[in-house]
C-alpha cells in the first residue's frame, strides 16, 4: 500500500511520520529529497538565483536565504520548482521501486506535485490551528514574524489540491483512495492515528 502524509506548514505530519515508522510502515521524507536535489543543482539554482544564497565558508546554497527570495514570490517559488522538482520526483520514484511489497509512506508538503500522487491508495491529512502553527513555526524556524506570515499565505488553498484527487477516487470503483483527517491539537493525538492505522490495515 503507498500511502500520502501532508499538512499545512508546522501542522506537525513529521511527527506523526515519525509514529507511523514505529507502526513498521517505511517512511520516505520528500523535503529530505528536497534538499538533497537543491544540494545536486547547485549550479543551476546559483545561476537563476545569484551566489548570494551561497553560505560564507562551504559554499553551499543556505535554504534560508534561497527561502527569503522565493517564499511570498509565485514566479521565484515556481523557477525554483522547476529546477528541484523533477530531481525529488525521481528519487522519490527509485524510493519506491526499491521497495515492492512493502505498506509505504510518502510525507511530503507538496504532495499533490509528487510523482507519487496518482499511485496513492490513501492520504492522511495533518491539521492544525492557526496560532498553534505559527507558535511551532516561531519557536522552530525563529524567522520574522513577517517571514512566517507570507509562508502562512501561500498555503492558504492547501486543502483544495486534493480536491481532484477525491473526484478521481469516486469515478475509479476499484481504487479506495481513502483520506484521513488527523487533528494535530496535543490530544487524543495518539488515539486518532490508531485509528487511522486501523482503517488501513483493513484496507490493506
Amino acid at each position: 500500500m503507498l500511502i500520502g502524509l501532508t499538512g499545512p506548514y508546522c501542522s506537525g505530519k513529521n511527527y506523526i511520520a515519525s509514529l507511523l515508522e514505529q507502526k513498521g510502515f517505511s517512511v520516505l521524507d520528500v523535503d529530505t529529497l528536497g534538499h538533497e536535489a537543491i544540494r545536486r543543482e547547485r549550479e543551476a539554482i546559483t545561476a537563476r538565483f545569484g551566489a548570494d544564497i551561497l553560505a560564507a565558508g562551504t559554499g553551499e546554497i543556505d535554504r534560508k536565504l534561497l527561502g527569503k527570495k522565493v517564499f511570498g514570490n509565485q514566479r521565484e517559488l515556481v523557477a525554483l520548482e522547476a529546477i528541484v522538482h523533477p530531481v525529488a520526483n525521481a528519487l522519490t520514484s527509485e524510493w519506491i521501486a526499491a521497495r515492492r511489497g512493502k505498506n509505504c509512506v510518502i510525507n511530503a508538503a507538496l504532495l499533490h506535485r509528487s510523482v507519487a500522487f496518482e499511485r496513492l491508495d490513501a492520504i492522511i491529512i495533518v491539521k492544525a490551528g492557526f496560532l498553534t502553527r505559527l507558535i511551532r513555526a516561531r519557536k522552530r524556524d525563529r524567522l520574522p514574524w513577517l517571514d512566517l506570515i507570507k509562508r502562512f499565505r501561500s498555503q492558504n488553498d492547501f486543502s483544495s489540491q486534493y480536491v481532484q484527487h477525491i473526484q478521481n477516487s469516486q469515478k475509479n470503483a476499484d481504487k479506495k483512495n481513502s483520506i484521513y483527517i488527523i487533528n494535530n491539537t496535543g490530544r487524543n493525538l495518539q488515539k486518532q492515528l490508531d485509528g487511522v492505522v486501523r482503517s488501513l490495515i483493513k484496507e490493506i
